[in-house]
């Protein structure tokens, strides 16, 4: 008998990424597909959900046509926290309100002044953050009545093309979890906060587990994609839990980091972790678990727009050759990473990329070199957060395009301290969605079994001793930086 291989589509910021994986894990067929990011105003991030739909379509047309084994079922991971809103013919009302748009300060501010972040964290386990869903619907609310009004249907990034795949109006607890709406404690919609969002509960899709079968391909979407009409389709996950089951960071004191155009760093918990730091988010895991995570806005994305806008380069890995081997740990240049503001665990929608430290004999590659060690302390900061309140992570896998650098990787390592894993394979969110559809269709007994069963180490990155006690000192003096600029950054952007 034949057996299936299973479709993990990773729908990200810039483009979607679909893979077909074979029941050992090895990679049957992939294609990724591009679409744009608008910017309407400064601060703002928007895309067109029907430019996803496009993309997924003319992806999966071109990766099934180079599959000889039949599909035995589809989950998608995706960007969290964006705003797609239907009005009652199931028409997309606005463009998508993305993750890394800043729009919504004044909402932000007065869920966690007004409300309170003692009611939002007995609510929903987390306090306000610009990117969440529910300070998006509030602005929409004031800013766009109208449209406000016509809201027959909420859903997140990902759902959307679930709900185009199997009409399955669904979405499960890890993303479900970013919208602030969400009691991650108890796994249900908050009636306090959709009641204080203007939201009534039939608007919400149903909730799930991240490997239930939520539905089938329909047929229109069968001839749309060239997937078989029935096919089943999995509830899936949002893009860091998605990616953490493919790394299989699913047991409890797992670690992973991603170096992508945003950077996380997410830590499995067995159980609801109680007292964490609502400077990071405490969110539902894919798995049916818990995990703790903080994200930086910008990561990869600082050194793609160093690199690019500003120095016009494209050969990433020539100029990091240039750094002199001496100079990491001892560089006199220190970058705040926040291009387009902050989340964890400042949460500063007015903070802003920063250089200190310039002088006459300042090169381009001391400024490089700060960029990328800017980025590790901004994720240092975030473990710092955690081990604080309690839980101990002693390494850490990595993932995402800057992971590709071998020189940022040593940075990574020094600067956190623990030793990096590179997983065998390196696919993020698409390839843990595989996974999920695997479990929904009943190849594992659970998605842990499926993360475990994959799970391989390609490398490990150690940490050097002398060279993380130079930049322990060095993040010591990065965490005074941004205190004494934050009133500047408010006065300035606030």
């Amino acid at each position: 008998m034949q057996s299936n291989v299973y479709i993990g589509i990773d729908l990200g910021t810039s483009s979607v990424k679909l893979l077909a994986v074979r029941t050992d894990g090895s990679i049957a067929a992939a294609e990724t597909r591009s679409y744009a990011v608008s910017y309407p105003a400064p601060g703002y991030s928007e895309q067109a959900p029907e430019d996803w739909w496009t993309a997924v379509c003319e992806g999966l047309k071109a990766l099934t046509a180079k599959l000889d084994q039949p599909v035995g079922g589809v989950a998608v991971g995706g960007q969290m926290h964006g705003l797609v809103v239907l009005d009652e013919t199931d028409a997309v009302i606005r463009p998508c309100i993305l993750w890394n748009d800043g729009r919504t300060a004044e909402e932000t501010a007065w869920l966690n002044t007004e409300v309170g972040r003692e009611t939002l964290v007995r609510e929903t386990g987390n306090i306000a953050f610009a990117g969440f869903t529910a300070p998006k619907l509030l602005w929409m609310k004031k800013h766009e009545p109208e449209n406000f009004a016509r809201i027959r249907k909420i859903m997140l990034p990902k759902d959307y093309i679930t709900y185009r795949l199997s009409g399955a109006f669904v979405t499960e607890y890890s993303d479900a979890a970013g919208t602030l709406l969400l009691n991650v404690k108890e796994k249900r919609w908050s009636d306090v906060m959709c009641s204080l969002c203007g939201v009534d509960a039939d608007r919400l899709p149903a909730l799930r587990e991240s490997a239930d079968a939520v539905g089938a391909v329909t047929p229109e979407a069968a001839a749309a994609t060239g997937l078989p009409a029935g096919v089943p389709v999995a509830a899936g996950a949002g893009d860091n839990a998605a990616a953490a089951v493919g790394t299989g960071t699913v047991h409890g004191g797992d670690c992973n980091l991603s170096i992508g155009t945003s950077g996380t760093l997410f830590i499995a918990a067995d159980s609801y972790p109680a007292g964490i730091d609502p400077a990071v988010h405490t969110f539902c895991h894919a798995n049916g678990a818990f995990h703790v995570m903080g994200c930086i806005l910008s990561a990869a994305s600082c050194n793609s727009w160093f690199a690019g806008e500003v120095l016009r380069e494209t050969d990433f890995a020539a100029m990091q050759a240039k750094i002199p081997a001496d100079l990491p740990g001892n560089n006199d240049v220190y970058f705040l990473p926040y291009l387009t503001g902050e989340r964890s665990p400042i949460n500063d929608t007015a903070a802003r990329g920063t250089f200190i430290g310039l002088r006459p004999d300042t090169g381009r590659e001391h400024m490089l070199l700060a960029v990328m060690e800017g980025v590790a302390f901004a994720i240092r900061d975030t473990l710092e957060t955690v081990r604080n309140a309690g839980l101990s992570v002693a390494k850490t896998s990595v993932t995402g395009g800057g992971a590709r650098s071998g020189l940022w990787l040593q940075i990574f390592a020094d600067v956190l301290n623990m030793p990096l894993e590179k997983p065998a394979t390196e696919e993020g969110p698409g390839y843990g969605a595989a996974i999920l559809a695997m479990t929904a269709a009943g190849v594992f007994g659970s998605v842990n079994a499926g993360a475990d069963a994959f799970r391989q180490v390609r490398e490990t990155v150690y940490p050097d001793p002398a060279r993380a006690a130079l930049y322990e000192a060095r993040y010591r003096a990065f965490c005074r930086i941004y205190p004494a600029l934050k009133p500047v950054f408010a006065q300035l952007y606030g």
